[in-house]
């Protein structure tokens, strides 16, 4: 017997820009692992036509609510909207472009027992480009990220991302809203200092690439490109954006 999913007390909260044929990818995986939720949350950022078209006839079949702007105004506002616009407890961030692998679903029975039992807890983490610093073992599958006095890694700001992840719906309320009207990396930056500013407690889920997968296809690439600079693996660019960084990091976590 296949087993469903039903989680009343969680919203799906997806953001969306022009990507609409893999939104329907990430809904239908969704489907097809039985997983359902109280609500699904679909916040455009002003998409082209014809993705606003194929968003319209997703609607009709998924049921999501769907919130839009008639101009792009970037991930902020994007986020903001679309957390505005939940109403259950607790919500699942997923950007449009993942896909959740046959593994999370009871991963995320597994989160939502453990946010509701330990509230102080504000966000669980579930997937990541690469290993957070500073982690202690907390239960079967599952670490605390934690930032020592002693924390030199930068990548410590990281303890929020905009990858996957479970938080409580008030989220807004302890860690205040996303700034707008910046580049979609800053705007997750400021969330990372506002996060570790305000003792925000998270646990990561150390297999972290085995519950989602990100899906960049030729029909549609990623929407979002970093500055050279900021990938370049020339080793001059690579030690001095080691140095801004941990400058810039832990100044702005102390001093901002």
């Amino acid at each position: 017997m296949i087993q469903t999913y039903y989680f009343p007390d969680v919203t799906l909260l997806i953001t969306h820009y022009n990507r609409s044929h893999s939104l329907e990818n990430l809904l239908l995986t969704f489907q097809r692992l039985n997983c359902r939720f109280g609500d699904i949350v679909v916040s455009d950022d002003g998409s082209k036509e014809p993705h606003l078209i194929h968003l319209n006839q997703l609607k009709q079949v998924f049921g999501f609510q769907l919130i839009t702007t008639p101009v792009n105004k970037g991930l902020g506002n994007n986020i903001n909207k679309g957390q505005d616009a939940v109403k259950t407890p607790y919500t699942l961030y997923v950007q449009e472009d993942f896909e959740p692998l046959p593994e999370f679903p009871d991963k995320l029975v597994e989160s939502l027992n453990t946010i509701k039992e330990h509230p102080e807890f504000d966000v669980i983490r579930f997937y990541a480009y690469i290993r957070y610093p500073y982690l202690q073992p907390y239960n079967d599958g599952f670490s605390k990220m934690v930032i020592p006095p002693w924390a030199t890694r930068y990548t410590k700001i990281y303890a929020y991302s905009d990858h996957p992840h479970l938080r409580h719906s008030s989220f807004f309320e302890k860690f205040g809203r996303y700034v707008e009207g910046l580049r979609p990396d800053k705007t997750e930056y400021w969330m990372c200092i506002s996060f570790i500013q305000n003792k925000g407690q998270g646990l990561f889920y150390n297999d972290f690439q085995q519950l989602f997968h990100q899906k960049n296809s030729q029909d549609e690439p990623s929407t979002y490109s970093m500055k050279q600079w900021s990938v370049s693996n020339n080793s001059l660019l690579v030690f001095v954006r080691h140095i801004y960084r941990q400058v810039k990091y832990n100044y702005d976590i102390y001093f901002r």
